[in-house]
This record gives structure tokens, C-alpha cells and sequence, in this order.
């Protein structure tokens, strides 16, 4: 059976890139591991949603609100405050 999200990245190992895969019908489950890729800096490839690739814009939009979560994860841990202190100040995801 098809995943519902696959999504296609690639982790620097030197020289050489290996593309991995990454499979999932949770879109939550999708999107935290959206936030792991882009704190580990691995390269996305391809965002898939039942087998057809998302248009740039939906991607775009994917990979925006895992960017906010993560940036909310990091000036929550830097600034030693709670998750709805950080929205009330800084507006980033909660």
C-alpha cells in the first residue's frame, strides 16, 4: 500500500550524497520530521502526497510551517521560555 506522504532527502556523507526515503500517512508525523531535516541541514529532494509531487507552493508551504516550529523550538531553548510566551512575543508556531 501507498504511504499517504513520502518524502525524498539527502544527507552529506562527504564527498558523496545518499538520498533517503521517508514514509508516512501522518501529516503531523510529516511535518516533525520536516523540522528534524531542516535542523540537520539534509537536503530536500521531493515531497510526495499519494504518489503525485507537491507543486512548489505546497511544498513551500510544508517546509515554511516546519521551519517555524523549529525556529519556536530554538528561541524557546535559548531564551528559557514556554511555548506561549514564545507565540505571544515572537508569533512562530506553538
Amino acid at each position: 500500500m501507498l504511504a499517504k506522504y513520502h518524502i525524498e532527502y539527502a544527507m552529506n556523507l562527504g564527498r558523496n550524497a545518499h538520498v533517503n526515503h521517508y514514509q508516512s500517512d501522518d501529516p503531523v508525523a510529516v511535518e516533525e520530521f520536516l523540522v528534524h531535516v531542516l535542523d540537520h541541514s539534509y537536503r530536500l529532494h521531493a515531497i510526495r502526497h499519494e504518489g503525485v509531487e507537491l507543486t512548489r507552493a505546497e511544498s513551500d508551504k510544508l517546509v515554511k510551517t516546519a521551519a517555524g516550529m523549529l525556529a519556536a523550538r530554538k528561541l524557546c531553548a535559548s531564551l528559557g521560555i514556554k511555548p506561549d510566551e514564545e507565540h505571544f512575543r515572537f508569533g512562530f508556531t506553538a
